[in-house]
């Protein structure tokens, strides 16, 4: 019987173990997708206890202690913070199997030195124990980042943001770590939504320009594509249920903005034409300005209406989505690819059956220009666990090439959450080194600690231009 989490965490061969503390473990961070606050790393900002670093904001935290029957004052209520942590405690010291359990012993080993296991019973050490180390001059934001060795990180901006924590933090010596905006434009894709004529005027004030057409649209986000490359900007980020192919003319497309814009909402097939034809024009800008588009999909969101209306979006109430159909995401990127304008593209499926239908798409459109053109992104979310890391490694292994994998991000809201590259590095070399037990692969030491050397950090490095 092993220990739990020990230095060889994960590693069940001796070539894991190599690889990872030869090669892994000291590769700094590039956190490409994140949901970081640049004003709170602007303001520095420091947390009064480990509730309100660890909690706030944590939906995968809350969904587990929804789903252990933990009443919501404890969750995102009034509850104190000090009652908050305790039930956490109580529920995380039961949930085997759950990835929240080895995330969270890992944050607090790596930010807080305590190397026992939180439950019921310690949680009142734990509290105290965090509590003092918070209030040290290196634990605020910009401490913490340090703390985890983070190179650069990408933030997720909408096209209307000013960036200008973005330009602050740009012009502080004193801060190393680059922190790059990411562009976010789903609410300009979005003409179903009640607020969109709100959003396109929010939208004209920042472009400094009028939006009368859908052309105009387009012309004003061209402005503030030059706005964020600007500000160091080098990807997008697109989050939809699925990637749809819709080709419509441009009459047809005009029309339909005309009407959301005199108040009459479009209808589902209106809705998904206009989103592709979107889409289409900003693949387009991305590969002039060699930038790259991610596009998150397979996720259905804000499925409990009472909850929704209570706490918003982003609470813990999305969940997979099994209508990702493959031949519209083939036949989008084989139309980009024939029309000369398909950039760089990392695509994420939050339905893990997705995994050998994306691979084999991934194929289809690689070519000489960059090692892995396209990236089959990182497990994600409700896949970012022991099964769904080695599942889609396995599968991009299988049928595309690992080696030019760019990596973990973290997708997360929290300061403390950088040790899941520690444990998405630790399957990777696991896998690895199984391989090599098995037979599967020579023991070719310098070879394998230059593949996870790259995906870990360098490939990541090369393939954003950072």
């Amino acid at each position: 019987m092993k220990d739990f989490l020990t230095k060889d965490f994960l590693l069940n061969t001796e070539a894991a173990k190599k690889l990872f503390h030869e090669a892994a473990e000291a590769c700094p961070i590039i956190d490409y997708h994140c949901h970081l606050s640049p004003k709170e790393i602007w303001e520095d900002i420091r947390y009064e206890n480990i509730t309100r670093v660890w909690l706030g904001g944590d939906h995968y935290k809350w969904r587990l202690m929804r789903s252990a029957g933990v009443e919501e004052a404890y969750i995102t209520g009034g509850a104190p913070d000090r009652g908050k942590f305790m039930k956490y405690a109580e529920v995380l010291g039961c949930a085997a199997g759950n990835p929240l359990y080895h995330w969270s012993h890992l944050e607090l080993r790596r930010y807080f030195g305590y190397g026992g296991i939180l439950n019921a019973e310690t949680a009142g050490e734990v509290w105290e124990l965090a509590n003092r180390k918070l209030q040290e001059a290196e634990y605020s934001a910009r401490g913490l980042i340090r703390m985890s060795r983070v190179e650069t990180l990408c933030t997720t901006d909408d096209p209307a943001d000013t960036l200008e924590w973005h330009r602050k933090l740009a012009e502080d010596p004193s801060f190393p770590v680059k922190v790059l905006p990411a562009w976010r434009p789903d609410r300009a894709m979005e003409p179903e939504k009640p607020d969109y004529p709100g959003y396109i005027a929010r939208l004209e004030d920042a472009a400094g320009r009028k939006i009368g057409s859908f052309a105009e649209l387009l012309e004003a986000l061209r402005a503030r594509l030059d706005f964020f490359a600007a500000a160091g900007c080098r990807l997008s980020d697109h989050g939809m249920n699925y990637v749809a192919y819709a080709p419509a003319s441009g009459e047809e497309i005009e029309g339909i903005f005309r009407r959301r814009m005199s108040g009459i909402l479009p209808d589902p097939a209106e809705t998904v034409k206009y989103r592709y034809a979107f889409l289409n024009a900003m693949a387009a800008e991305y590969r002039k300005r060699d930038w790259v588009m991610q596009l998150h999909f397979g996720c259905r969101r804000n499925n409990n209406p009472p909850a929704f209306r209570t706490l918003g979006p982003d609470t813990g109430f999305d969940c997979m989505d099994d209508h990702t159909p493959s031949a519209e995401l083939a036949a989008f990127l084989g139309a980009l690819e024939e029309a000369g304008a398909l950039p760089k593209t990392i695509l994420y499926s939050l339905n893990p059956e997705d995994n050998a239908a994306i691979d084999s798409i991934l194929g289809c459109f690689q070519n000489g220009t960059t090692a892995g053109r396209l990236q089959h992104g990182s497990a994600w979310w409700f896949n970012d666990h022991f099964d769904g890391m080695c599942r889609h490694l396995k599968s991009l292994a299988a049928q595309g090439y690992l080696p030019g994998f760019v990596g973990m991000l973290t997708d997360s809201r929290s300061f403390l959450s950088y040790p899941r590259h520690e444990y998405f590095r630790r399957i990777l070399c696991r896998i690895l080194g199984e391989w090599v037990e098995e037979g599967f692969f020579p023991e070719d030491t310098e070879t394998l600690k230059g593949i996870v050397s790259d995906i870990s950090y360098f490939n990541a490095k090369k393939y954003f231009g950072f």
